[in-house]
């Protein structure tokens, strides 16, 4: 008898390990589930992008609902939705940037160049339009870990109070607003 029991135990691992497989298979990676959701934003304190002398804390954000968006130049997508997000902020929705480095590891000896980052910034945003109040720079990726994030672009909607209220992977374009941000923007308000 044991050892058949012990002759089920490989079968029992397989079918387990199937079923794992098939959900991630047939999930939707934008659907990445966040354990910050319902969470308030972690503490932090960051310069800002185009103003080094310029810092931005958690503290800073309360009082208003904002679409925090984490992005960078070297991301593609993100140059895609800069025009619908400044079509946003044109109707008042209120958008932080979080600029999020990923070439700067100081651990190999990378050297990180502020003004050229900047010139780069104001580049692009002349280019595609500059939907943002203002830009933390989360050069070594402390507040992007503490939300979680896995790349750019993500979206952060975050409340009056600093409680995050949705948490979005991707680009966000029309469909995407109408369908996920539109109805919980109109609940905060």
């Amino acid at each position: 008898m044991k050892n058949k029991t012990l002759m089920l135990v490989p079968f029992i691992i397989f079918a387990v390990l199937c079923v794992f497989l098939l959900k991630g298979l047939f999930g939707n990676p934008k659907e990445i589930e966040t354990g910050r959701i319902g969470h308030t934003m972690p503490t932090f304190s960051l310069p800002d992008l185009m103003d080094e002398n310029k810092h931005w804390s958690d503290k800073d954000l309360l009082g208003e609902v904002y679409l925090l968006n984490v992005w960078g130049t070297w991301c593609p997508t993100c140059l895609i939705e800069l025009p619908y997000l400044t079509k946003l902020r044109g109707q008042g929705v209120k958008i932080i940037g979080l600029y999020y480095e990923q070439n700067y590891d100081p651990d190999f000896g990378d050297v990180f160049d502020l003004p050229a980052l900047q010139s780069e910034v104001k580049g692009m945003l002349a280019r595609t339009g500059d939907p943002y109040q203002f830009n933390i720079l989360d050069l070594n990726r402390t507040l992007a870990l503490d939300l979680g994030v896995s790349g750019a672009p993500e979206h952060f909607l975050v409340d009056k109070n600093g409680k995050i209220i949705l948490h979005h992977t991707g680009d966000i374009n029309e469909r995407v607003w109408r369908a996920k941000f539109a109805p919980k923007l109109l609940e905060l308000q």
